[in-house]
């Protein structure tokens, strides 16, 4: 962002995004936008140096089932089952990728 003697150029990001503001926005947006870098800045001295990074602010964990080994579906029953076969050993389903061929 540019910035001219502390204050924000609310044109230039104006100008950047594309957007047309009314003076009041422009005041508005000047405004809010000296606050957030502020904040930024204010965040920017604090020592961190003894903080872990993390990805996230919260610990994630999978909610998933597990995994647990079964037994498997009757491999005839299945091929009896299907709708369509290839070479009697594979069950045939649609096409999804255009300009693949049948092998």
């Amino acid at each position: 962002m540019e910035k001219t003697s502390g204050r924000i150029d609310v044109d230039y990001v104006a100008s950047l995004a594309r957007i047309e503001l009314t003076e009041d926005e422009k005041r508005s947006l000047a405004a809010d936008m000296e606050k957030i870098v502020a904040y930024v800045d204010l965040l920017a001295a604090k020592d961190v140096s003894e903080i872990e990074p993390t990805a996230h602010a919260l610990p994630i964990s999978n909610v998933w089932r597990q995994d647990l080994a079964g037994q498997p579906f009757d491999r005839e029953l299945m091929l009896r089952t299907a709708p369509d076969k290839i070479g009697g050993e594979l069950i045939k389903v649609p096409q999804v990728i255009l300009g693949e061929e049948e092998s």
